[in-house]
């Protein structure tokens, strides 16, 4: 009795308390939280029981799969009064409708998600597309990166989003991993923390949600969890200092959500093949209790083959609200997740306060973000609105500051006034490289590089496709046939657009310069063609160990005096 007279307390004093760790708008005042919290009671006290168990999920809204499936989802809204949506693929103007039909049906205002770590672009087409998180952790100002999501934050509001389900803040030290990579800021556990602090103050201090994710920490991994459940089997104290290292730095910066990983993580969860996501001991017992995060916690999304084959729609759900999340993103299950959530409240396996705790963290969560006065968004020039000159200009200066230069050997830089000849390779286009580079350019196929006078300055480009940020970097075996051809009797310039995990396997011993530019699209080619000529300066820093030779925070810097 006395316990339960004490957990009441502590739930008591949780709800009443300004939260630290709740985000919370810029310079509130006092009178605001007062008028917050009473907005969060006098809401709370208004919800049946299945409104309230609607709260706790998010479904997908999938615009471009016919009729059929957004009357399904029309029919969830309205019928479960769920707490949210995450937008998926298709069209923004139909997108923007379709939240404006919903927020206006809806007793509550619904969360709006997105996983837009690199901008709108990585669900919307026609939008802009901004660097991935390695590009960005090559960046040694990291007041770019908050200029960036306070970018991607304007175009959020643009389109009804409140929440960005990001940054990732996994540290990638597997160089193989299948999921993570370059959605990763890199391997070193500062440069991460530094580049997704700057990446969630830009979201949240322009009233756009930030979720960093995935915890316990997805970046040694080499199962994709979005097929089956991956395995982190290190042991506490590896944990502690790596994975475990960027969520505990940031749990009282005021991020507002953490994401919970589908990972085993044997460590932390003695029982076998329980994920991270649905497991008590390390949502309540590491997350909530020892490290005192307390913010929304959302799961993964629950439609991925790591947990989807386990558990059943609706099992699953209920089994993540037990464990301690706040939120069931991506729910398959809604109706039957919340009869076995409410038969767990029955059967005393969870209390209603857990219920209580969860929805007023949603709602003080939606309050914050002004949603209690939703203004409906209008569709009318949206491609243009995302995807225009202002978004260029910031896209271009991100990649210029992240081009890596890692040997200057015969400082054949800039490439002003000098006949360039250039070797594309691999698989990507790179003509937009080839046209910023001028005139004095000679494009040369592999099968002409014979043609090349002896000790020319020669760019070899390994341009690599750039259409997937998941996809881990090899090149060719003909491609490293060329480039060691080049070096017996040519300056060469090996310039890499992709990831620097491309030179894992390559010999640079004797390629005088070598430069990383990390990916391959019509900006990154402009911005290195700038760099180049010695338009702009090159200072970014290698934010991967790649192997012996390659390692963190290797860079050259590089400006041109004569400009």
């Amino acid at each position: 009795m006395k316990k339960l007279v004490y957990t009441s307390l502590f739930i008591f004093l949780f709800l009443s308390s300004n939260l630290s760790a709740q985000y919370q708008p810029k310079n509130i005042s006092q009178e605001d939280l007062k008028k917050a919290n009473q907005w969060v009671d006098k809401t709370y006290k208004s919800l049946s029981q299945d409104e309230k168990l609607g709260q706790l999920f998010i479904v997908a809204l999938y615009t471009n799969r016919g009729e059929d499936e957004i009357n399904r989802i029309r029919n969830i809204v309205n019928n479960d009064k769920i707490g949210g949506l995450i937008l998926m693929q298709d069209d923004a103007a139909r997108e923007i409708n379709l939240v404006n039909e919903f927020q206006q049906k809806s007793k509550i205002p619904l969360m709006i998600g997105m996983d837009a770590e690199w901008g709108l672009f990585q669900r919307i087409a026609t939008a802009h597309k901004f660097p991935w998180a390695m590009t960005l952790g090559a960046i040694q100002d990291k007041n770019l990166i908050e200029q960036m999501s306070a970018k991607i934050a304007e175009d959020c509001h643009r389109m009804g989003i409140n929440w960005d389900f990001a940054p990732v803040v996994d540290v990638n030290t597997n160089p193989n991993n299948p999921i993570i990579g370059n959605r990763s800021f890199g391997s070193e556990v500062d440069n991460v923390i530094n580049s997704a602090l700057a990446y969630s103050n830009g979201l949240q201090n322009n009233n756009v949600l930030a979720a960093i994710k995935h915890f316990p920490g997805h970046g040694d991994t080499s199962t994709d969890s979005h097929l089956d459940l991956p395995v982190v089997s290190h042991n506490l104290e590896r944990l502690n200092n790596i994975e475990l290292a960027p969520f505990k730095a940031l749990m009282d910066k005021g991020i507002g959500g953490v994401m919970v990983a589908h990972l085993y993580v044997p460590a932390l969860e003695p029982a076998k093949g329980i994920p991270a996501s649905v497991s008590k001991n390390i949502i309540t017992g590491l997350l909530k209790d020892k490290l005192g995060y307390k913010g929304l916690i959302i799961t993964d999304a629950l439609n991925m083959g790591a947990v989807a084959n386990k558990y059943k729609p609706g099992e699953l759900d209920a089994l993540a609200f037990k464990a301690g999340n706040d939120i069931m993103l991506f729910s398959q299950g809604v109706a039957e997740g919340k009869k076995l959530i409410q038969k767990a409240i029955e059967n005393g396996e969870v209390s209603q306060l857990r219920v209580e705790e969860s929805v007023k963290k949603i709602l003080l969560t939606k309050y914050f973000l002004g949603l209690e006065k939703y203004t409906p968004k209008n569709p009318e020039n949206i491609n243009s609105d995302l995807n225009n000159d202002s978004h260029k200009i910031l896209v271009q200066n991100l990649y210029s500051n992240a081009i890596t230069l890692l040997k200057n050997d015969r400082k054949l830089l800039p490439l002003q006034g000098k006949q360039i000849y250039y070797v594309p390779l691999e698989e990507a286009p790179y003509q937009t490289f080839a046209n910023q580079l001028g005139s004095n350019i000679i494009i040369k196929k592999a099968n002409e590089i014979n043609t090349i006078p002896a000790n020319s300055t020669v760019i070899v480009g390994f341009h690599k496709d750039n259409s997937t940020a998941y996809k881990p970097y090899k090149i060719s075996t003909e491609s490293k046939k060329i480039l060691a051809d080049l070096t017996k009797n040519q300056n060469v310039i090996l310039n890499v657009f992709g990831s620097p995990y491309a030179l894992k396997d390559i010999d640079i011993s004797k390629v005088s310069t070598v430069l990383v530019s990390y990916e391959n699209n019509d900006d990154s080619m402009t911005a290195t063609a700038n760099a180049l000529l010695g338009k702009s300066k090159i200072w970014g820093r290698l934010p991967v160990l790649v192997n012996d030779k390659l390692k963190v925070g290797m860079g050259i810097d590089f400006e041109n005096l004569n400009k």
